[in-house]
């Protein structure tokens, strides 16, 4: 900030020093509004279920229809030009090539997942915190056994090791 004619406006141990560190105070509480005001705007966004990005391209029906097209051999290129984009910019037109084998990919990954699924869900269950006065359900408590038996042998394993490597001499 050095200029020119004027003397005194930049004094790297007095009032310059305190110039630049009051413009840094001002600079950071800016820069700390404008990201709590845009934290706002993406938290309202998502009550609105509106997750900014493009709209997608391939709704939740043509995957079907594209798996039954491409079982009866169709090309793929051919279901592309039979299928149409129902919402967005590009709505009435039909989706790339690529689009429609991302799609086919993941239709035949959720078939294989379902194939392999046991029932349980493939997701956690969110956690729930509860006060110890509140009796706990017979499947979190067949968890609780079961974690609590697992961690005894890790222990029992990670103590094993220790005592092996006490035993054996180092060369």
């Amino acid at each position: 900030m050095r200029t020119i004619g004027s003397t005194g406006v930049y004094a790297p141990g007095g009032m310059g020093s305190m110039l630049f560190a009051v413009l840094a105070v001002a600079a950071q509480l800016d820069r700390n509004y404008i990201r709590e005001k845009t934290l706002e705007g993406q938290q309202t966004a998502a009550r609105k279920r509106n997750h900014g990005g493009r709209p997608k391209v391939i709704d939740d029906d043509m995957p079907t229809f594209a798996v039954t097209l491409k079982d009866k051999g169709v090309p793929v290129p051919e279901i592309a030009k039979k299928l149409v984009i129902k919402t967005g910019r590009d709505a009435g037109e039909h989706p790339s090539v690529a689009s429609v084998y991302r799609a086919l990919a993941g239709a035949e990954e959720a078939a294989a997942l379902a194939a392999v699924d046991d029932g349980e869900s493939l997701r956690p269950k969110p956690a729930r915190i509860l006060p110890p006065c509140v009796p706990l359900a017979p499947e979190e408590i067949d968890l609780r056994e079961r974690l609590v038996a697992q961690r005894a042998q890790l222990t029992a394993a990670d103590s094993q090791q220790a005592t092996e490597a006490k035993t054996i001499p180092q060369r």
